[in-house]
C-alpha cells in the first residue's frame, strides 16, 4: 500500500480505542434497509457494542456486481438511513484495496490492536458462509454473531459452516460475552423476522418503469372491463328478472283504481 492511500485508509477509519467492543457489519448494502439497520441495532444491544461498523463493499465476489449503484451512492443511502451515534460507516474496502472478507478484518486486526471485534452477519450468509474464501480463518480471527432471518434462520444452522462451527456455539443467552471470548466462538441472535431484502429491492428498482407503466395500464384496462361487465349484469338483472305474481296483482290494482 502506498502512503498515500496509507494516509487515506487512516482518516477512513472510524473512530476506535483499544478495549473497545466493535461490530463489523460488512455488505454491498445496494440498497440499505430497515432490516440492515435493525441487525445493527440488535447485534449494538444484545452484544453491548460500542460501536458497529458498516463496511460498503465495492462488490460481492460471490454475486454479479454489473447492476450496483456506485459506491458513494451506496454509503450515503446508508447514512442517510443510520443516523445513529454509535453507527459509522465506510468504504475502507476500496481503499485498502481488499475485495474478500478474510483480508479486510486481518487488515484492520493489525490496525487497530487492543479492539475487540465482531463479525456481524445475517443467518443467509450463514447459508453460504463456506463458500466465503478463507472462510474457517475468518471464524478463528474473530468473534462471529450471526442474526436472524425471515426463512433463512429456520435452516442456516444445518449449513455446512453451521456443521462445522457447531462445537463453537455458544448459547444465545451468553451473547454478550461474545467479544471477550477468543475465536473460534459464534452466537445466533434471534429477534429480527424481517422479510426485507436487498436483492429484490434491487430487483424493483431496476423494474420499477416498465412495471409501473405496465401496471398502470392493466389497471385502467381492468377498471374499464369492470365497469363495462358491471352495467351488463345490471341491464341483464333488470332484464331477466322474473315479477311475482303478488307485485303483478298489486301493480294492476293500482291501474284499475286509477282509471
Amino acid at each position: 500500500m502506498t502512503v498515500k492511500n496509507r494516509d487515506m485508509s487512516e482518516r477512513l477509519l472510524p473512530p476506535h480505542a483499544p478495549g473497545m467492543r466493535i461490530g463489523l457489519f460488512g455488505g454491498t448494502f445496494d440498497p440499505p434497509h430497515q432490516a440492515h439497520l435493525g441487525a445493527a441495532l440488535l447485534a449494538l444491544k444484545r452484544l453491548k457494542l460500542d460501536r458497529v461498523w458498516w463496511l460498503v463493499t465495492p462488490g460481492n465476489p460471490l454475486k454479479n456486481t454489473s447492476g450496483l449503484a456506485p459506491l458513494p451512492v451506496r454509503i450515503a443511502a446508508a447514512r442517510a438511513l443510520t443516523r445513529h451515534p454509535r453507527i459509522d460507516i465506510t468504504g475502507l474496502e476500496a481503499v485498502i484495496k481488499t475485495r474478500y472478507t478474510y483480508d479486510t478484518i486481518s487488515w484492520l486486526v493489525k490496525r487497530c490492536p487492543g479492539v475487540r471485534f465482531v463479525w456481524v452477519m445475517g443467518a443467509d450468509n450463514l447459508r453460504s458462509f463456506h463458500r466465503w474464501q478463507k472462510w474457517r480463518k475468518i471464524a478463528e480471527l474473530v468473534p462471529i454473531v450471526v442474526i436472524d432471518r425471515l426463512g433463512p434462520s429456520l435452516y442456516a444452522s444445518a449449513s455446512p459452516a453451521g456443521h462445522a462451527l457447531s462445537r463453537a456455539r455458544i448459547p444465545e443467552y451468553a451473547a454478550s460475552a461474545l467479544p471477550d471470548r477468543k475465536a473460534p466462538v459464534w452466537a445466533f441472535l434471534h429477534g429480527l423476522k424481517s422479510p426485507l431484502s436487498s436483492t429484490a429491492l434491487r430487483a424493483l428498482r431496476g423494474g420499477r418503469r416498465t412495471s409501473t407503466g405496465g401496471r398502470g395500464a392493466s389497471s385502467r384496462k381492468s377498471k374499464r372491463a369492470g365497469n363495462r361487465s358491471r352495467r351488463e349484469n345490471k341491464r341483464g338483472n333488470r332484464a331477466g328478472k322474473p315479477k311475482s305474481a303478488a307485485k303483478s296483482a298489486r301493480r294492476r290494482g293500482r291501474k284499475k283504481r286509477t282509471r
